[in-house]
């Protein structure tokens, strides 16, 4: 039976360290999040990051655009934050209506604001290892909980699954940098299971309801799902996870990366805040 690496417990840890800082500053930081359109999954994620947001001191402000909007509305919007001294950090958050080129939007965000770590420069930033870049907050709330639970990552055989630029490709490059072999798997993979099996360590970040099946894992493999996918009223992950749960160590979808993502994001507005200051 393997062990439920649960994201609460690192997440309160990180929150409570950036509490402690945000205490201490002489003005609060402020995250703006804007949203576009009223995308239900988007309004309930929203919520989360700015409750969790206000409950350590990060003040908040939300910024909401018609589903009908044009791009130009929503562009001149992230200019006027970019503008605004008063906001620290920002994110636009997705899907936005298919209309809109996100990338586009996020290009237009200045760096220093990039609380989400998706423009190009912080990216590019990250993988020449310069400092002082922001990192996408997902694949870095994952080397979060692998460090809480004391996953040695170095030497380790790391399979991810999904190449997409929000996790797939910067997780892989982290675990480059932490000296792990990694096998980047995708849609056009031939025989995933024969990547899985030997994998001391997977990333489940496919969008595919249960992909990883037990028998495609071995004993004592640490498992990250970061899938999120509703069927009928529940939301479920990549990974088989009562079955793959019995031999492996797995996040849980939900509980798992999700608190950990929201974490990351709020300490990324509390050193913007910093840097500013």
């Amino acid at each position: 039976m393997g062990n439920v690496l649960s994201g609460k417990a690192p997440a309160e840890g990180v929150l409570q360290n950036a509490k402690k800082i945000a205490g201490k500053m002489m003005k609060k930081p402020h995250l703006a999040v804007v949203i576009v359109g009223h995308d239900p999954a988007s309004e309930l994620y929203v919520k989360k990051k700015l409750e969790k947001a206000e409950s350590i001191g990060v003040r908040t402000t939300l910024r909401r655009i018609g589903e009908n909007a044009d791009e130009k509305e929503l562009l001149d919007l992230v200019s006027q934050l970019n503008k605004d001294q008063d906001i620290d950090g920002f994110i636009v958050q997705s899907p936005i209506p298919k209309h809109m080129d996100y990338t586009k939007v996020v290009e237009k965000i200045d760096p220093k604001k990039d609380v989400d770590g998706w423009t190009s420069t912080n990216i590019g930033r990250m993988f020449l290892g310069i400092s002082e870049t922001f990192m996408p907050a997902t694949p870095m709330g994952i080397m979060k909980l692998l460090d809480y639970y004391k996953v040695d990552i170095a030497g380790k055989d790391v399979t991810v699954i999904g190449r997409g630029n929000v996790v797939g490709k910067p997780i892989a490059f982290m675990m480059l940098q932490r000296d792990a072999t990694v096998t980047i798997c995708h849609s056009k993979t031939k025989d995933l299971a024969s990547h899985t099996r030997n994998a001391d360590i997977i990333i489940a970040a496919a969008g595919v309801p249960n992909l990883l099946k037990a028998d495609m894992v071995k004993e004592g493999a640490y498992i990250v799902d970061v899938g999120t996918t509703r069927v009928g009223d529940k939301t479920v992950g990549d990974v088989d996870y009562p079955n793959v749960i019995k031999k492996a160590h797995c996040t849980p979808v939900p509980g798992g990366v999700g608190p950990m993502t929201v974490a990351m994001l709020i300490s990324n507005v509390i050193e913007a805040a910093l840097r500013r200051a």
